[in-house]
């Protein structure tokens, strides 16, 4: 059963592997964004316009914080399917342990932290007045639920380091089906409002993190012993040079957000409501990107264990290419039909937000293919061993997204927002495909180095 449950990507071919691996979690991040896209049309249709820019004016805050615990905890799955790839499951083993107690530590300092700072946060973002305290109150609710966060996409890392990418895709569905019950439980029936959002997701994923649990049981090889336990110094270095890094790289790319956020505040509730429309119709489309550089850093990380690194080239290749005819599918749609799903989120009656929305989104797609590169050559990067060249990237986003929120969007207005992120993705470009050249050639000469010495 262990055997068939998982996936090993260093034979056979890249193409096939890659995308077999990706498909589950691009609908694995589709249930994702399908309960997020639920939840604010819920939120838009029986709380209004105003509670709905209030939950979407927390995007970047929450992406901020919450994006810095998912890298982290992706970046400690890398050590775990490096180990895999190696065949080392006893180091596969302490490295989870630790991993843990990591784990542990970071969320209970960053929930304590963010509950205190996040009404200073917001203030400083100049959240409109008349939606503050319903930003406030969800974005509250969902640091309280940051230990839950941990716990879902920890052990869905070490589930899919193995090379098993459908377990957490059912898991995923369940929870996004319940997060949409729960949802209409809290908001519809017992009137808590955006806090009722806000519960429903920590909720549902905590269920999801309790089956991530109980599946990982069933493996005898993730059985951890006694001793295996202990706290290891070199294991807990070794995941904080993986996870830190690309923890922060989703966190200073948010730092970007925040600033451009901050700028489209001023423009209004109204420009508030359009940006987390069309946001989140983007960000469902973006799926595919992300599945795809999720699966290119277990397929480099398995195949970097293996030594068999003439495969990360072939690999990367493919991917590239999945990600080029996509892009030109997704632009396609969303120009004769982005109005449309953005209206899901608007009132039919404000037909002009509708127009900004759409016009937001062929923007956006209309730079697609420079967004495949980001992910699928950052991720493989990071799969190689190498997650503090991802900092660098989140500084390139980052730089682009404050010039847009700070120079940009005062004096070009909503439509510089627009432009705010295909801008981000040609500055971080700029740096990872030169990044790439030089890691591929430096970890070559470390293999010939390691294989001298042995």
């Amino acid at each position: 059963m262990e055997k068939s449950s998982t996936r090993d990507m260093t034979n056979g071919s890249p193409m096939k592997l890659i995308l077999g691996f990706s498909v589950p979690l691009l609908f694995g991040f589709l249930f994702q964004q399908f309960y997020s896209v639920v939840n604010m049309i819920i939120v838009g249709r029986f709380l209004g316009v105003e509670a709905l820019a209030g939950v979407g004016s927390t995007g970047s805050v929450n992406f901020l914080i919450i994006g810095f615990c998912m890298g982290v905890c992706n970046g400690f799955a890398i050590p775990l399917a490096h180990k895999f790839g190696a065949k080392d499951f006893s180091g596969m083993r302490r490295f989870i342990a630790n991993s843990i107690w990591l784990s542990i530590l970071f969320a209970a300092v960053m929930t304590v932290a963010t509950t205190l700072f996040c009404r200073p946060l917001l203030l400083l973002m100049r959240t409109p007045e008349n939606i503050f305290d319903d930003a406030y109150t969800y974005i509250f609710i969902i640091f309280i639920g940051i230990p839950a966060t941990y716990l879902y996409n920890l052990l869905s890392g070490v589930i899919r380091a193995m090379g098993d990418s459908k377990t957490p895709l059912v898991f995923l569905t369940i929870s996004s089906f319940l997060n949409i019950i729960l949802d209409l439980v809290f908001i519809v029936v017992c009137g808590l409002g955006v806090a009722g959002a806000a519960i429903g997701t920590i909720v549902s994923q905590m269920v999801s993190g309790i089956m991530c649990l109980l599946y990982i049981r069933k493996f005898s090889m993730l059985r951890i012993e006694k001793e295996e336990w202990k706290i290891n110094l070199f294991h807990m270095k070794t995941l904080c040079i993986m996870g830190i890094p690309m923890g922060l790289q989703y966190s200073i790319t948010a730092i970007g957000s925040v600033i451009l956020q901050s700028a489209v505040n001023t423009l209004g509730s109204g420009a508030v409501a359009t940006v987390t429309a069309a946001s989140k119709v983007s960000l469902f489309f973006c799926c595919p990107f992300e599945a795809l550089g999720a699966g290119i850093a277990t397929y480099g990380g398995q195949n970097v264990g293996a030594k068999k690194l003439d495969r990360l080239g072939e690999g990367l290749k493919a991917s590239i290419v999945l990600g080029i005819v996509y892009s030109v599918i997704a632009f396609v749609v969303l120009f004769f039909f982005g109005g449309h799903l953005a209206s899901l989120f608007l009132d039919a009656g404000e037909t002009h937000l509708i127009t900004d929305a759409r016009l937001f989104l062929i923007i956006n797609s209309a730079f697609y293919i420079p967004l495949t590169f980001v992910n699928i050559v950052r991720f493989m990067i990071q799969g190689m061993g190498f997650s503090s060249f991802a900092i660098l990237a989140g500084v390139c986003e980052m730089v682009a997204r404050s010039l847009a929120g700070i120079l940009l969007v005062p004096a070009f207005g909503f439509v510089a927002a627009c432009f705010a992120s295909p801008l981000a993705w040609i500055f971080a470009d700029l740096f990872l495909i030169p990044a790439y050249i030089h890691v591929r050639k430096k970890l070559g000469k470390m293999l010939v180095f390691s294989t001298a010495d042995n």
